[in-house]
Protein backbone atom coordinates (compact mmCIF):
# COMPACT_ATOMS: atom_id res chain seq x y z
CA UNK A 1 0.00 0.00 0.00
CA UNK A 2 1.08 3.60 -0.84
CA UNK A 3 1.07 6.21 1.23
CA UNK A 4 0.28 9.73 1.63
CA UNK A 5 1.46 11.62 4.84
CA UNK A 6 -0.06 14.57 5.90
CA UNK A 7 1.75 16.53 8.73
CA UNK A 8 -0.40 18.91 10.31
CA UNK A 9 -4.08 19.14 10.53
CA UNK A 10 -4.63 23.43 10.20
CA UNK A 11 -6.09 25.21 7.98
CA UNK A 12 -3.94 23.41 4.96
CA UNK A 13 -3.43 20.32 6.54
CA UNK A 14 -7.12 19.43 6.82
CA UNK A 15 -8.12 20.50 3.33
CA UNK A 16 -5.28 18.63 2.06
CA UNK A 17 -5.94 15.31 3.03
CA UNK A 18 -9.68 15.89 2.06
CA UNK A 19 -8.76 17.51 -1.48
CA UNK A 20 -6.20 14.18 -1.35
CA UNK A 21 -9.19 11.64 -0.23
CA UNK A 22 -11.25 13.48 -3.62
CA UNK A 23 -8.78 12.77 -6.23
CA UNK A 24 -8.90 9.42 -4.98
CA UNK A 25 -12.35 8.98 -5.18
CA UNK A 26 -12.36 10.42 -8.73
CA UNK A 27 -9.62 7.86 -9.88
CA UNK A 28 -11.64 4.92 -8.38
CA UNK A 29 -10.50 1.67 -7.71
CA UNK A 30 -7.05 2.19 -9.15
CA UNK A 31 -5.86 4.13 -6.03
CA UNK A 32 -8.06 1.96 -3.82
CA UNK A 33 -4.32 1.17 -2.20
CA UNK A 34 -3.40 4.48 -0.89
CA UNK A 35 -3.58 5.16 2.25
CA UNK A 36 -4.00 9.21 3.19
CA UNK A 37 -2.82 9.57 7.08
CA UNK A 38 -2.62 12.79 8.72
CA UNK A 39 -0.59 13.23 11.74
CA UNK A 40 -1.12 16.24 14.13
CA UNK A 41 -0.10 17.00 17.66
CA UNK A 42 -4.17 17.32 18.74
CA UNK A 43 -6.89 14.99 18.04
CA UNK A 44 -9.12 18.25 17.30
CA UNK A 45 -9.02 20.89 14.66
CA UNK A 46 -8.58 24.47 16.41
CA UNK A 47 -10.33 27.67 14.31
CA UNK A 48 -7.38 29.23 15.42
CA UNK A 49 -8.17 32.42 14.33
CA UNK A 50 -11.42 32.76 16.22
CA UNK A 51 -9.01 32.21 19.53
CA UNK A 52 -9.00 36.04 19.93
CA UNK A 53 -12.99 35.90 20.33
CA UNK A 54 -14.96 35.83 23.46
CA UNK A 55 -16.74 32.36 23.02
CA UNK A 56 -14.09 29.78 22.58
CA UNK A 57 -17.23 27.10 22.86
CA UNK A 58 -17.10 26.40 18.75
CA UNK A 59 -13.37 27.03 17.89
CA UNK A 60 -12.47 23.04 17.93
CA UNK A 61 -13.68 19.95 15.40
CA UNK A 62 -12.90 16.92 16.41
CA UNK A 63 -10.70 15.66 13.39
CA UNK A 64 -12.76 12.22 13.54
CA UNK A 65 -15.71 14.17 12.35
CA UNK A 66 -14.05 15.64 9.66
CA UNK A 67 -11.77 12.17 8.75
CA UNK A 68 -13.77 9.39 9.49
CA UNK A 69 -16.75 9.86 6.72
CA UNK A 70 -13.90 9.92 4.04
CA UNK A 71 -12.08 7.41 5.14
CA UNK A 72 -8.65 9.33 6.03
CA UNK A 73 -6.54 7.67 9.06
CA UNK A 74 -5.50 9.94 11.58
CA UNK A 75 -2.69 9.81 14.69
CA UNK A 76 -1.82 11.91 17.44
CA UNK A 77 1.43 12.49 17.90
CA UNK A 78 4.00 14.93 17.68
CA UNK A 79 6.42 15.21 14.66
CA UNK A 80 10.05 15.05 15.51
CA UNK A 81 12.47 14.98 12.48
CA UNK A 82 11.91 14.26 8.94
CA UNK A 83 14.52 12.15 6.82
CA UNK A 84 13.45 13.20 3.40
CA UNK A 85 15.96 11.34 1.84
CA UNK A 86 15.13 7.89 3.51
CA UNK A 87 11.42 9.33 3.38
CA UNK A 88 10.92 9.16 6.64
CA UNK A 89 9.38 10.65 9.72
CA UNK A 90 9.47 10.41 13.48
CA UNK A 91 7.03 10.91 15.88
CA UNK A 92 6.79 11.36 19.44
CA UNK A 93 3.19 9.63 20.49
CA UNK A 94 1.67 8.69 23.77
CA UNK A 95 2.93 5.04 24.14
CA UNK A 96 6.65 5.91 22.25
CA UNK A 97 8.52 7.20 19.30
CA UNK A 98 7.46 5.50 16.27
CA UNK A 99 8.69 6.08 12.55
CA UNK A 100 6.51 6.39 9.57
CA UNK A 101 7.45 6.07 6.28
CA UNK A 102 5.96 7.68 3.03
CA UNK A 103 5.71 7.58 -0.80
CA UNK A 104 4.24 11.44 -0.74
CA UNK A 105 4.71 14.32 2.40
CA UNK A 106 2.56 17.13 2.55
CA UNK A 107 4.04 19.26 4.91
CA UNK A 108 1.20 21.83 6.58
CA UNK A 109 2.52 22.19 10.39
CA UNK A 110 1.56 25.77 9.96
CA UNK A 111 3.53 28.84 11.53
CA UNK A 112 3.88 29.63 15.63
CA UNK A 113 4.41 32.22 17.40
CA UNK A 114 7.34 33.71 17.95
CA UNK A 115 8.42 33.87 21.45
CA UNK A 116 11.99 36.02 22.17
CA UNK A 117 14.35 35.40 25.43
CA UNK A 118 12.78 38.83 26.90
CA UNK A 119 13.11 38.26 30.79
CA UNK A 120 9.84 37.01 32.46
CA UNK A 121 8.29 36.82 29.03
CA UNK A 122 7.51 32.89 28.98
CA UNK A 123 6.92 32.58 32.94
CA UNK A 124 4.02 35.91 33.03
CA UNK A 125 3.32 36.48 29.63
CA UNK A 126 -0.54 34.76 27.57
CA UNK A 127 -0.98 34.53 24.00
CA UNK A 128 -3.69 33.32 21.84
CA UNK A 129 -1.67 30.77 19.28
CA UNK A 130 -3.40 27.93 19.89
CA UNK A 131 -6.77 26.99 22.01
CA UNK A 132 -4.70 25.85 24.89
CA UNK A 133 -3.06 29.11 25.26
CA UNK A 134 -6.66 31.31 24.70
CA UNK A 135 -8.13 28.99 27.04
CA UNK A 136 -5.55 29.79 29.51
CA UNK A 137 -5.66 33.61 29.06
CA UNK A 138 -9.56 33.41 29.71
CA UNK A 139 -9.08 31.10 32.58
CA UNK A 140 -6.76 33.95 34.07
CA UNK A 141 -8.81 36.13 33.40
CA UNK A 142 -12.13 34.85 35.08
CA UNK A 143 -9.81 34.22 37.93
CA UNK A 144 -8.97 37.97 38.22
CA UNK A 145 -12.17 38.51 38.11
CA UNK A 146 -12.93 36.80 41.56
CA UNK A 147 -10.10 39.40 43.35
CA UNK A 148 -10.51 42.01 45.37
CA UNK A 149 -9.75 45.05 43.25
CA UNK A 150 -5.57 45.93 43.10
CA UNK A 151 -3.21 47.59 40.98
CA UNK A 152 -2.94 46.41 37.64
CA UNK A 153 -5.72 43.97 38.03
CA UNK A 154 -8.10 45.75 35.01
CA UNK A 155 -5.21 46.33 32.84
CA UNK A 156 -4.08 44.41 29.61
CA UNK A 157 -1.25 44.95 27.72
CA UNK A 158 -1.22 43.82 24.36
CA UNK A 159 2.35 43.53 22.69
CA UNK A 160 1.92 43.75 18.62
CA UNK A 161 0.06 46.02 17.08
CA UNK A 162 -0.51 43.85 13.68
CA UNK A 163 -3.79 41.64 13.36
CA UNK A 164 -3.62 39.57 15.65
CA UNK A 165 -2.62 41.96 18.74
CA UNK A 166 -5.41 44.55 16.93
CA UNK A 167 -8.38 41.73 17.23
CA UNK A 168 -7.17 40.55 21.00
CA UNK A 169 -7.39 44.32 22.18
CA UNK A 170 -10.39 45.55 20.50
CA UNK A 171 -12.50 42.32 21.95
CA UNK A 172 -10.60 42.82 25.12
CA UNK A 173 -13.42 44.91 26.84
CA UNK A 174 -15.46 42.55 25.90
CA UNK A 175 -13.16 39.55 27.61
CA UNK A 176 -13.56 41.82 30.99
CA UNK A 177 -17.06 42.03 30.64
CA UNK A 178 -17.30 38.66 31.04
CA UNK A 179 -14.65 38.13 33.21
CA UNK A 180 -16.67 40.33 35.66
CA UNK A 181 -13.29 43.06 35.51
CA UNK A 182 -14.54 46.01 36.62
CA UNK A 183 -12.90 49.02 37.89
CA UNK A 184 -10.35 51.09 36.30
CA UNK A 185 -9.97 49.37 32.99
CA UNK A 186 -6.71 49.65 30.94
CA UNK A 187 -6.02 47.89 27.76
CA UNK A 188 -2.90 49.32 26.08
CA UNK A 189 -1.50 47.97 22.58
CA UNK A 190 2.25 48.48 22.37
CA UNK A 191 4.57 48.01 19.51
CA UNK A 192 7.78 48.55 17.90
CA UNK A 193 6.85 50.96 14.70
CA UNK A 194 5.41 53.93 14.26
CA UNK A 195 1.94 52.94 13.85
CA UNK A 196 -0.28 50.38 14.30
CA UNK A 197 -1.35 48.04 11.70
CA UNK A 198 2.16 48.66 9.31
CA UNK A 199 1.53 45.84 7.21
CA UNK A 200 -2.17 46.61 6.79
CA UNK A 201 -2.71 49.78 4.73
CA UNK A 202 -2.10 53.16 5.13
CA UNK A 203 -6.09 53.25 3.91
CA UNK A 204 -7.28 51.40 7.01
CA UNK A 205 -5.20 53.67 9.57
CA UNK A 206 -7.54 56.18 10.27
CA UNK A 207 -10.51 53.61 10.37
CA UNK A 208 -8.23 51.05 13.31
CA UNK A 209 -7.47 54.54 15.26
CA UNK A 210 -11.23 55.29 15.29
CA UNK A 211 -12.02 51.87 16.76
CA UNK A 212 -8.99 51.77 19.15
CA UNK A 213 -10.29 55.62 20.22
CA UNK A 214 -13.82 54.70 20.64
CA UNK A 215 -13.02 51.62 23.02
CA UNK A 216 -10.73 52.82 25.31
CA UNK A 217 -7.55 51.26 23.65
CA UNK A 218 -3.99 53.14 24.19
CA UNK A 219 -1.26 52.61 22.16
CA UNK A 220 2.59 53.10 22.56
CA UNK A 221 4.54 52.93 19.77
CA UNK A 222 8.13 53.27 18.56
CA UNK A 223 8.54 50.73 21.82
CA UNK A 224 10.28 47.37 22.50
CA UNK A 225 9.42 45.56 25.40
CA UNK A 226 11.93 45.26 27.82
CA UNK A 227 11.11 42.27 30.48
CA UNK A 228 7.58 41.13 31.98
CA UNK A 229 6.87 41.05 35.54
CA UNK A 230 3.93 39.36 37.25
CA UNK A 231 2.62 42.93 38.03
CA UNK A 232 3.00 44.60 34.85
CA UNK A 233 5.79 45.52 31.75
CA UNK A 234 8.85 47.42 31.22
CA UNK A 235 9.01 49.43 28.26
CA UNK A 236 12.05 50.74 26.33
CA UNK A 237 10.70 53.96 26.50
CA UNK A 238 11.15 54.04 30.30
CA UNK A 239 8.05 53.56 31.01
CA UNK A 240 6.41 51.15 33.56
CA UNK A 241 2.71 49.66 33.31
CA UNK A 242 1.42 47.82 35.94
CA UNK A 243 -0.52 45.11 34.83
CA UNK A 244 -1.75 41.60 35.35
CA UNK A 245 -2.11 40.60 32.49
CA UNK A 246 0.39 41.10 29.31
CA UNK A 247 -1.15 39.49 26.06
CA UNK A 248 1.92 38.46 23.58
CA UNK A 249 1.09 39.06 19.76
CA UNK A 250 4.24 39.92 17.91
CA UNK A 251 5.66 37.55 15.23
CA UNK A 252 5.07 34.94 13.75
CA UNK A 253 7.75 32.27 11.89
CA UNK A 254 6.68 29.02 9.89
CA UNK A 255 7.41 25.57 11.66
CA UNK A 256 10.66 25.09 12.75
CA UNK A 257 9.88 21.22 11.56
CA UNK A 258 10.89 22.79 7.27
CA UNK A 259 14.67 23.34 8.17
CA UNK A 260 15.16 19.59 7.97
CA UNK A 261 14.80 19.92 4.56
CA UNK A 262 17.63 20.77 1.77
CA UNK A 263 14.87 23.30 0.00
CA UNK A 264 15.33 27.59 -0.10
CA UNK A 265 13.26 28.74 2.65
CA UNK A 266 12.32 32.62 3.30
CA UNK A 267 12.76 35.38 5.80
CA UNK A 268 9.78 33.04 7.90
CA UNK A 269 11.21 29.82 7.38
CA UNK A 270 8.20 28.93 4.55
CA UNK A 271 9.42 26.40 2.58
CA UNK A 272 9.72 28.15 -1.06
CA UNK A 273 6.95 26.02 -3.25
CA UNK A 274 6.22 25.69 -6.68
CA UNK A 275 2.76 26.44 -8.53
CA UNK A 276 1.95 22.59 -8.41
CA UNK A 277 2.57 22.83 -4.35
CA UNK A 278 5.96 21.20 -4.90
CA UNK A 279 8.50 21.98 -2.46
CA UNK A 280 11.59 23.22 -3.97
CA UNK A 281 14.28 20.61 -5.18
CA UNK A 282 12.12 18.20 -3.18
CA UNK A 283 10.75 15.28 -5.56
CA UNK A 284 8.14 13.87 -3.43
CA UNK A 285 7.16 16.95 -0.74
CA UNK A 286 4.79 19.24 -1.14
CA UNK A 287 3.80 22.14 0.85
CA UNK A 288 0.88 24.53 1.64
CA UNK A 289 -0.27 26.94 4.08
CA UNK A 290 1.79 29.22 6.63
CA UNK A 291 4.55 26.80 5.78
CA UNK A 292 4.99 27.43 2.54
CA UNK A 293 5.72 30.47 0.37
CA UNK A 294 4.53 30.53 -3.46
CA UNK A 295 3.79 32.96 -6.39
CA UNK A 296 0.19 33.05 -7.06
CA UNK A 297 -0.02 36.06 -9.89
CA UNK A 298 3.84 36.52 -10.85
CA UNK A 299 3.96 39.01 -8.47
CA UNK A 300 2.34 38.44 -5.12
CA UNK A 301 3.91 35.89 -2.33
CA UNK A 302 0.80 33.75 -0.28
CA UNK A 303 0.13 35.49 2.73
CA UNK A 304 0.14 32.93 6.18
CA UNK A 305 -3.26 33.21 6.47
CA UNK A 306 -6.01 30.66 6.38
CA UNK A 307 -7.40 32.99 3.20
CA UNK A 308 -3.85 31.34 1.63
CA UNK A 309 -3.70 27.98 3.83
CA UNK A 310 -7.05 26.69 3.04
CA UNK A 311 -6.67 26.58 -0.89
CA UNK A 312 -3.18 25.81 -1.06
CA UNK A 313 -4.07 23.17 1.08
CA UNK A 314 -6.97 21.83 -1.40
CA UNK A 315 -4.60 22.65 -4.50
CA UNK A 316 -1.52 20.83 -2.45
CA UNK A 317 -3.97 17.63 -1.69
CA UNK A 318 -5.14 17.41 -5.30
CA UNK A 319 -1.65 17.55 -6.66
CA UNK A 320 -0.05 15.09 -4.63
CA UNK A 321 -2.50 12.12 -5.49
CA UNK A 322 -2.42 13.09 -9.65
CA UNK A 323 1.64 13.20 -9.08
CA UNK A 324 1.70 9.52 -7.13
CA UNK A 325 -0.34 8.42 -10.12
CA UNK A 326 1.66 10.48 -12.96
CA UNK A 327 -1.77 12.24 -13.83
CA UNK A 328 -1.67 16.33 -14.77
CA UNK A 329 -1.76 18.71 -11.83
CA UNK A 330 -3.23 21.73 -11.35
CA UNK A 331 -1.24 25.29 -10.52
CA UNK A 332 -2.35 27.33 -7.43
CA UNK A 333 -5.18 30.06 -8.76
CA UNK A 334 -6.16 33.02 -6.15
CA UNK A 335 -7.96 35.35 -7.98
CA UNK A 336 -8.52 37.79 -5.37
CA UNK A 337 -7.25 39.47 -1.84
CA UNK A 338 -8.90 40.60 0.84
CA UNK A 339 -8.90 41.23 4.71
CA UNK A 340 -12.02 41.75 7.21
CA UNK A 341 -9.99 43.10 10.35
CA UNK A 342 -12.27 42.32 13.80
CA UNK A 343 -12.61 45.62 15.79
CA UNK A 344 -15.01 44.26 18.55
CA UNK A 345 -17.78 46.36 19.70
CA UNK A 346 -17.08 48.77 17.34
CA UNK A 347 -17.48 46.44 14.09
CA UNK A 348 -14.77 45.60 11.73
CA UNK A 349 -13.08 47.10 8.56
CA UNK A 350 -13.26 45.30 5.43
CA UNK A 351 -10.72 46.13 2.89
CA UNK A 352 -9.96 44.45 -0.83
CA UNK A 353 -7.05 44.45 -3.12
CA UNK A 354 -3.00 43.82 -2.72
CA UNK A 355 -3.16 47.58 -1.64
CA UNK A 356 -6.20 46.89 0.73
CA UNK A 357 -8.72 49.96 -0.59
CA UNK A 358 -11.43 50.16 2.27
CA UNK A 359 -14.13 48.81 1.43
CA UNK A 360 -16.58 48.06 4.35
CA UNK A 361 -16.28 49.29 7.77
CA UNK A 362 -18.24 49.45 10.98
CA UNK A 363 -21.69 46.59 11.51
CA UNK A 364 -21.65 46.00 7.93
CA UNK A 365 -18.17 44.84 8.14
CA UNK A 366 -18.83 42.73 11.42
CA UNK A 367 -21.60 40.95 9.78
CA UNK A 368 -19.20 39.88 7.36
CA UNK A 369 -16.22 38.90 9.66
CA UNK A 370 -18.66 36.71 11.38
CA UNK A 371 -20.09 34.88 8.74
CA UNK A 372 -16.43 34.18 8.14
CA UNK A 373 -15.08 32.92 11.39
CA UNK A 374 -18.58 30.85 11.89
CA UNK A 375 -19.25 29.71 8.29
CA UNK A 376 -16.98 30.43 5.59
CA UNK A 377 -13.59 28.85 6.71
CA UNK A 378 -15.44 25.58 8.81
CA UNK A 379 -15.68 22.43 6.22
CA UNK A 380 -19.18 20.90 6.36
CA UNK A 381 -20.19 19.16 9.71
CA UNK A 382 -22.48 17.07 8.63
CA UNK A 383 -20.15 14.13 9.06
CA UNK A 384 -21.31 13.41 5.37
CA UNK A 385 -18.83 11.94 2.75
CA UNK A 386 -20.46 13.54 -0.29
CA UNK A 387 -20.58 16.96 1.19
CA UNK A 388 -17.11 16.73 2.48
CA UNK A 389 -15.26 15.92 -0.41
CA UNK A 390 -17.05 18.03 -2.81
CA UNK A 391 -16.15 20.87 -0.68
CA UNK A 392 -12.18 19.73 -1.45
CA UNK A 393 -12.85 20.91 -5.16
CA UNK A 394 -9.77 22.78 -5.87
CA UNK A 395 -11.47 26.23 -6.94
CA UNK A 396 -11.42 29.64 -4.82
CA UNK A 397 -14.27 30.71 -3.07
CA UNK A 398 -15.60 34.42 -4.33
CA UNK A 399 -15.08 37.01 -2.01
CA UNK A 400 -17.27 37.72 1.11
CA UNK A 401 -19.76 39.93 0.16
CA UNK A 402 -20.71 42.76 3.01
CA UNK A 403 -24.11 42.88 4.45
CA UNK A 404 -26.28 45.95 5.40
CA UNK A 405 -27.30 44.69 9.36
CA UNK A 406 -30.68 44.58 10.27
CA UNK A 407 -32.19 47.25 12.06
Amino acid sequence: MQRILVLGAGFAGLWAAIGAARKIDQIGPAASEVEILVVDRNDCRNIRVRNYEVDLSDVTIPLADVLDPIGVNHMRAEVQAVDPSARRVAVETAVGQQCLTYDRLVLTLGSQLVRPAIPGLAVHGYDVDTYVAAARLDAHLEELGKQAPSEGRSTVVVVGAGFTGIEVATEMPAKLDRAHLSGQRRIVLVDPNADVGMTIGEHSRQTIHGALSALGVETRLNVSVISVQANGIKLSSGEFISARTVVWCAGMQASPVGAAFASERDRHGRLLVDRFMRATGLRHVFAAGDVASSVIDGIHLTVMSCQFARPMGRFAGHNVVADLFSLPMLPLQIDSYVTVLDLGAWGALYTVGWDRQVHAVGASAKMTKQIINRERIYPPRTRSRSDLLAAAAPTIQAPPTSRTPQA
